[in-house]
């Protein structure tokens, strides 16, 4: 696996670095996954393919990915994407199989940090939500029962993008202006690892991945 280390973008370019990695994985037809880490400066919303932006974002950078899903606020995180041949990861051609593999990874970082994570009950979805991070899905990833990483996909020439926040702390009070909505049931790094910092927490999760 190749690992792209932890580095700091706009909104707008890192799309586009995500981008041009799955391009470029397509093109060289490359058979090894790429795990790129990175961080938002400044603060920035993402919202998905098809999704409306019926929202406020007049005072905040706002950016369109190319996968699916609900709003992300990208702020106070860690964000990771991950670009693989389907054909590598074991029952790719499952969305829901394929999500669990590269979510796996995560959790079994956390694990080697004491934390047991593990994937969300599937709740019914309600299009009254905006914020993807108040949404389950049954692939999410949670800490006893509040999520605590949220994920997209898409696919394209038989190469999968995987993107999500790993959420370090949140602004609950902007959150709520943004979305309109109340913000519960979500847990962070900060709560549950309160004595990592968040340099730390990345150099962690790099050795982890560079191990691989």
């Amino acid at each position: 696996m190749k690992l792209i280390n932890y580095s700091v973008h706009t909104g707008k370019e890192n799309m586009q670095i995500d981008s041009d990695i799955l391009e470029k994985s397509i093109s060289e037809c490359l058979d090894k996954p790429v795990f790129r880490l990175y961080g938002w400066l400044p603060k920035c919303i993402s919202v998905g393919r098809n999704q409306k932006t019926d929202f406020d974002t007049a005072q905040i950078d706002c950016v369109r990915r190319l996968t699916g899903g609900r709003a992300l606020l990208h702020d106070d995180e860690v964000t990771y994407s991950f670009v693989a041949p389907v054909d590598t990861i074991p029952k790719g051609e499952s969305v829901i199989d394929s999500y669990k593999y590269i979510s796996g990874i995560l959790i079994n970082f956390f694990k080697s940090l004491g934390v047991n994570l593990d994937y969300g009950e599937n709740k019914k979805v309600s299009t009254h939500f905006d914020y993807c991070m108040l949404l389950s899905t049954g692939a999410d990833v949670c800490y006893q029962g509040k999520k605590i990483i949220g994920s997209a996909q898409c696919r394209k020439n038989g190469y999968i993008l995987q993107h999500g926040s790993i959420l370090f702390g949140y602004d609950k009070e902007l959150l709520e202006l943004i979305f309109h909505e109340e913000i519960k049931g979500i847990t962070t790094v900060k709560e549950i690892l309160p004595d990592i910092d968040k340099k730390l927490f990345v150099e962690l999760l790099e050795d982890f991945i560079r191990k691989l």
